[in-house]
């Protein structure tokens, strides 16, 4: 089925932390609503879940994978091109740490951008509906369902006490 976006914009934050109520109790998941607002409030404060998101794991992924690739390329170049001189091992350590630090800082700073990019959920191909009041100080509640769902979205949303408007993206 098609995913279907409405929006319903209040003036006050008690009306939007009911239109959340409501629609958990009409049975919409977590991921299917989401608080719009041009003012920062804090996390939870319309009662929505705390996001999780796992950030700290992209740098020290990438940190490793900078590591290895250095370890790889060092002692690989080395012992595919030896140069004996003096008697001096062919895999010197000192300078292959060097490179092994600067690969691992390299890798840790690639993969905390990539991370950044998807934690944050940029990649969004379906934005749903928007109004330009959530700039002016309206609060916006989001829900992006299943198009079978969304009269009972829309009513879930009226209950809360609507102040504003219903907007559907559809339309």
């Amino acid at each position: 089925m098609a995913k279907r976006s409405v929006l319903g914009l209040y003036t006050d934050e008690s009306s939007a932390a009911d239109a959340l109520d409501n629609l958990r109790d009409a049975g919409f998941e977590d991921g299917e609503y989401d608080v719009l607002t041009g003012t920062p409030y804090p996390e939870g404060t319309f009662g929505e879940s705390e996001p999780k998101h796992h950030l700290y794991r992209w740098p020290l992924i990438g940190a490793v994978c900078g590591f290895t690739i250095a370890l790889i390329l060092t002692a690989g170049t080395q012992l595919a091109y030896p140069v004996i001189t003096g008697g001096k091992p062919i895999l010197s350590i000192p300078p292959m740490a060097i490179i092994m630090y600067e690969g691992s800082m390299l890798g840790a700073i690639i993969f905390t951008i990539i991370g950044i990019i998807f934690e944050s959920r940029l990649p969004r191909l379906f934005m749903g509906a928007y109004s330009e009041k959530i700039t002016e100080g309206h609060i916006g509640v989001s829900v992006t369902t299943d198009e079978g769902r969304t009269a009972a979205a829309e009513e879930a949303l009226k209950k809360a006490g609507m102040d504003g408007e219903i907007i559907r993206g559809w339309e």
